[in-house]
């Protein structure tokens, strides 16, 4: 399953990218966000791996995220392992103007479980509405300051 989605954010590039790229704001924009353990590498940067630890309802979910590349502040592209599933995401960054960036988001799911499987066809739409309220939190984050946290 593949699917881009879009939101303009009302600040600079160079914010809106140093606080993507800060691993300490993950909490205020990554809904459920329980820590980050560094597995392999330089946290944050290209090449590394770690485990991102998540709570949603009463279970934790544990994922392996691994940076693929970083360009910043245009490019930052990863993926992430869980049971049953593998994300890869691609996230580019485009100037509208001095006070205004787009962030694009192109997602690609791959389902290794037949349960994520059936989900993944019979709703499709969750993924994308859950990938969306993340950019939602993100921009909220930055324009209002508004944590999730």
């Amino acid at each position: 399953m593949k699917y881009t989605l879009e939101i303009a954010i009302q600040k600079p590039i160079e914010a809106v990218a140093e606080s993507f790229d800060s691993l300490e704001n993950l909490k205020h924009w990554q809904r459920g966000f329980q820590k980050l353990e560094p597995l392999s590498g330089t946290p944050g940067e290209e090449g590394s791996k770690s485990k991102l630890i998540f709570k949603t309802g009463k279970r934790d979910i544990e994922m392996i995220e691994t940076i693929v590349k970083k360009n910043m502040p245009h490019e930052f592209h990863c993926t992430y392992e869980t049971k049953g599933v593998y994300n890869i995401q691609e996230n580019y960054f485009e100037i509208l103007d001095a006070n205004a960036t787009k962030w694009i988001s192109k997602s690609e799911f791959r389902f290794t479980n037949f349960i994520f499987k059936v989900y993944s066809f019979l709703m499709p739409g969750s993924f994308k509405k859950q990938s969306y309220i993340f950019m939602k939190d993100f921009k909220n984050y930055l324009e209002k300051g508004t944590s999730v946290a």
